[in-house]
């Protein structure tokens, strides 16, 4: 493995680095391992079920991307006072950004709940895919503000350098989770045979759980920096919302992006949908390692900048990509490589891995600069440049990828490879553009 001194780090920014991001990946990858129990479980359901759950899940996913993006700006606020110094503070954030959870979450999951089956049966043709999904759907949506609360929690011990305890809870919460789903799905050990309905409730029942162990957790870690015992002024709140609303907005873009992305290509053809939907899948996995590191130099640069050093702030997101360089580099070689070893894994027919192969090829040797354009964007979010995370994020995917996807796709005919590498063409150019706003340093004015 390659040594960090021979990328200009020293030990201890590199262990900075590393006791961050590594717990934040593991949690991460823990809920991709999660994911992957579920569909195998559910699958035994029959194909009715694994579909309504499938895209349950997707629009669950777009329902809690708008409160998930407060995360953010609980780690800015939360990493700037620790930064300054203001430890008896820094819990403000995290207070603020649980009541903003409840206040966003309650109404809109009662909403959401109310309107699932017409929600499904906008977006689904067979009757019982709609009625399997909406079921789903509706015990996801019981944990949806809760889901909020983890994501504040997670960005408060981003922010105080205590990723450690997202990790264990999150793998404890995961391990609860298959094993309700494994009793409620099926009716096993003596409880209620209640299929999707089980997995749903399982799920929910997990991060509830999950919920109460981290306020346990701030009781026990945080209430010296006011956990709970005083709530943020109103500027202080109007802080978390200027923070936060560009970066519920940008995640429900993003999220909405892949509807889109999806839309077009299936009007290319069944086999290239199938054959993109693997691509990415396994691009969401492979960026991973990108955000885990990322949300650590969030917390680096916004502490920094609270110590009244730029000069540091500004060098974190570089040092944490030489450190990611090394990971990315691991997960891309395999690409390159072997593709058609990966692809087959999911892909039985040649012909399809065949259409893939090009694809997957590129990816892997984008991996590292798209890695890099993701530690970047939140470093950006961690020094308070939400507002134009947001802009060049919903920019570049809707006003650049999406039409260029269509052009290339559906009117051209280039297939898949010509639509992946419009994919790997904007990541990239959305890289240097962050890096470009990164390098210009007008960031270091932002109070937050």
């Amino acid at each position: 493995m390659l040594s960090p001194s021979l990328w200009g780090l020293d030990r201890e920014r590199t262990r900075d680095v590393l006791t961050l991001a590594l717990p934040i990946i593991g949690g991460m990858l823990s809920q991709n391992v999660l994911n992957l129990v579920d569909t195998a479980m559910v699958g035994r359901l029959g194909p009715a079920s694994l579909a309504g759950v499938g895209m349950a899940s997707f629009l669950n996913f777009m329902a809690v991307a708008f409160i998930a993006g407060l995360a953010s700006a609980v780690q800015a606020m939360a990493a700037r006072r620790t930064g300054e110094g203001r430890f008896f503070e820094s819990a403000l954030p995290l207070n603020g950004g649980l009541a903003l959870s409840a206040m966003i979450g309650i109404p809109m999951a009662a909403l959401l709940i109310w309107q699932a089956p017409n929600i499904m049966a906008a977006v689904m043709i067979d009757p019982a895919v709609v009625e399997e999904g909406s079921v789903y759907l509706q015990m996801r949506l019981l944990s949806m503000f809760a889901v909020g609360m983890n994501f504040s929690f997670r960005g408060y011990w981003s922010a105080i350098k205590m990723a450690r305890l997202y990790l264990f809870t999150l793998l404890a919460m995961h391990a609860l989770n298959i094993f309700l789903n494994y009793c409620l799905i099926f009716g096993n050990l003596g409880f209620p045979e209640l299929g999707v309905k089980g997995a749903g409730l399982g799920t929910s029942i997990a991060i509830w759980i999950g919920t109460l162990t981290y306020f346990a957790l701030g009781w026990k870690h945080a209430r010296p920096s006011g956990f709970l015992e005083k709530w943020p002024s109103r500027e202080q709140f109007s802080a978390l919302l200027k923070l936060g609303l560009p970066s519920s907005i940008q995640q429900l873009f993003f999220s909405g992006g892949f509807t889109a992305l999806y839309w077009v290509v299936g009007k290319v053809g069944t086999e290239e949908l199938a054959v993109v939907n693997v691509l990415l899948n396994i691009a969401l996995v492979s960026i991973l390692p990108s955000m885990g590191f990322g949300l650590a130099a969030a917390t680096l640069a916004g502490q920094a900048l609270g110590q009244g050093d730029p000069h540091d702030a500004h060098r974190w997101p570089w040092d944490v990509s030489k450190v990611a360089s090394i990971f990315l580099l691991a997960l891309g070689i395999p690409m390159m490589v072997l593709p058609e070893a990966i692809l087959s894994l999911f892909l039985p027919q040649p012909e399809l891995v065949d259409m893939g192969r090009l694809a997957l090829q590129l990816f892997g040797a984008g991996l590292i600069l798209d890695g890099i354009g993701l530690i970047l964007m939140q470093a950006l979010l961690g020094v308070g440049a939400a507002k134009l995370v947001m802009a060049v994020s919903i920019g570049m995917q809707w006003l650049l990828f999406l039409p260029a996807v269509y052009l290339i796709g559906p009117v051209w005919g280039f297939g898949v490879t010509g639509i992946w590498l419009a994919m790997i063409g904007y990541r990239g150019l959305q890289a240097v553009v962050l890096a470009i706003v990164w390098e210009r340093k007008h960031w270091v004015h932002i109070r937050v």
